[in-house]
């Protein structure tokens, strides 16, 4: 393409030179043909100077000048493709460096992901195996604890108070080691689900009065009777509404109710627990699904827990095809806002094909 366009340049240079001798010559000739020889006489002629001045001369001057700007143009256009060819070169070059060094890159990312699940493996297993052989010594401690406790009245009063700590402690460090447990068989996907239609009313009766240990706090529930059963696993969805009902009572000020209500939007179940607790600020609202993450707030005292609660139910809760929301503030007076968790489930009437 340079060669051509030189080749062009040099060709216009030899013209710009040339052709306005030629037309000189041309234009001189003609005149003086034209007044000398037709006419017959050879004297000086207004008409012949300003002719010849004007086509033999200024013409091809004006020639001369345009052919000049052309060659400017061409040069210039000769200059810009060189730039822009050094330039294609300079930057396929360059994008051939940043290829191999994003390859690079990428076999590197590649070999550090493959290393950190793999440490998120041996992770698992470690915390599963320790957790698992600490269950059964914590079994034994706590049916020793339930049979010393069974004779807590022939106890001093602080031994018995000791031992009441120790067996509640005891309690608590169990379901820890459970949850762990559950957490690492649910991310290891070794969690049997067995889903099935689960009537959601004699359910919420049950999580009330025997599982939920909700103290002074009233629980308030509108389970309407006429709603359609859900498709989930009936223990696990238990252990949802369950641990959203702990977490409420944990959260919320002594005597204040705790709301639990049910609704068909649809063909889907609206599952929610409100609280009147001091809510959640809209910046934590999608952190509080990790694990191992607990709201803290310098205002008031951190009560207990491991911060796997919420994790665990958000992540029972999709396995199962739903999902788990948070709203934050429910309530209008500002120093008890309150927090609302929804859970969503598809409703059934027949058992799925695919199951």
């Amino acid at each position: 393409m340079d060669l051509r366009k030189k080749q062009q340049l040099k060709q216009v240079s030899s013209i710009r030179f040339v052709l306005p001798f030629i037309l000189f010559f041309i234009v001189a000739s003609y005149e003086i043909w034209e007044h000398w020889a037709l006419e017959g006489k050879i004297e000086f002629d207004f008409h012949l100077t300003y002719e010849v001045l004007f086509f033999g001369v200024f013409g091809p001057i004006a020639v001369f000048f345009a052919l000049s700007f052309i060659i400017r143009l061409l040069k210039k256009e000769i200059a810009i493709s060189t730039e822009l060819e050094s330039l294609n070169r300079n930057l396929e070059k360059l994008v051939t460096e940043r290829t191999e060094a994003l390859k690079l890159r990428n076999s590197e990312l590649a070999r550090a992901n493959e290393e950190l699940k793999q440490l998120d493996r041996l992770k698992s297993d470690f915390v599963s195996l320790v957790s698992h052989e600490l269950r059964g010594p914590l079994t034994t401690l706590n049916g020793g604890l339930e049979v010393a406790l069974q004779t807590e009245d022939q106890l001093p009063s602080e031994p018995r108070r000791i031992l009441k700590v120790v067996a509640r402690e005891s309690k608590r460090l169990t379901e820890f080691v459970q949850s762990i447990l559950d957490v690492s068989r649910l991310e290891a996907g070794k969690f049997n689900f067995t889903p099935g239609p689960v009537a959601l009313s004699p359910m919420i009766r049950r999580i009330v009065e025997l599982t939920c240990d909700c103290g002074e706090h009233k629980v308030v529930w509108g389970i309407p009777e006429d709603l359609p059963p859900v498709w989930a696993d009936e223990i696990y969805l238990e252990k949802i509404i369950s641990n959203l009902l702990t977490n409420a009572v944990k959260y919320s000020p002594p005597a204040k109710p705790i709301k639990l209500f049910a609704e068909l939007i649809d063909n889907e179940l609206e599952i929610t627990v409100t609280d009147y607790g001091r809510g959640i600020p809209v910046a934590m609202q999608n952190k509080i699904f990790e694990r191992f993450n607990r709201l803290e707030r310098g205002d008031r005292i951190t009560t207990k827990g491991w911060g796997l609660g919420l994790y665990f139910a958000k992540a029972l809760t999709e396995a199962q095809d739903g999902k788990i929301t948070v709203k934050s503030p429910v309530h209008a007076p500002p120093h008890s806002p309150g927090t609302a968790f929804t859970i969503t489930l598809p409703v059934t009437a027949e058992v799925p094909e695919d199951v």
